[in-house]
């Protein structure tokens, strides 16, 4: 085969494939010149009305319900925070939930926060962080003090195993505390 036959038969190929081109356009443009009937939907028209009724009759009824659910759920959303933490203020928090569904979702916000705070305050006031149904769901008793509550999870912690020399560090720390408690006490009574 020689150089001229090569080429004659790229340039023929070269042909018949803007003639394919070509072709395509035209038929394109045919298709696209011509009118043809347009209709707007796969449907009859009855079929559209009774359709478009039962997507009113969801849209009205449901949707509605659902979003106040939804809205519920998400102003639950604290409280359920707050219990699972055993959060101590736990029924101030679902008082403030609830306050917020009365107010529109304003309150959420606050309440979201603080069923994430630490409350310390009310340790400092009760000797607790706790709500008073975690002692009960842990089967724990009620702690008569702080040092009290102190010295059960201390026991807790043994029972699970943590080193004897970071549990004789907390005890010793207990021991300080409760002499400056007891040393506290009595510069008070008299």
């Amino acid at each position: 085969m020689t150089q001229d036959t090569r080429t004659l038969r790229l340039a023929l190929r070269a042909h018949h494939a803007s003639r394919t081109v070509v072709v395509g356009l035209l038929a394109a443009v045919w298709l696209l010149a011509c009118p043809s009937t347009a209709s707007a939907s796969l449907l009859s028209p009855e079929a559209e009305d009774a359709m478009a009724k039962y997507i009113a009759i969801f849209a009205l009824c449901f949707v509605p319900a659902a979003l106040i659910v939804l809205f519920w759920m998400v102003h639950v959303l604290p409280e359920k925070i707050a219990h699972k933490r055993h959060h101590p203020q736990l029924d101030a928090i679902k008082t403030l939930c609830l306050l917020s569904l009365v107010f529109g979702g304003l309150l959420w916000p606050i309440a979201w926060l603080w069923a994430y705070t630490k409350p310390v305050g009310y340790k400092l006031a009760y000797g607790t962080d706790k709500h008073p149904d975690y002692f009960k769901e842990h089967g724990l008793p009620d702690p008569e003090s702080p040092t009290a509550d102190i010295r059960q999870r201390v026991a807790a912690l043994e029972e699970h195993g943590v080193p004897a020399s970071e549990l004789d560090a907390i005890r010793a720390d207990l021991a300080a505390i409760e002499t400056r408690l007891a040393a506290s006490d009595a510069s008070e009574a008299e």
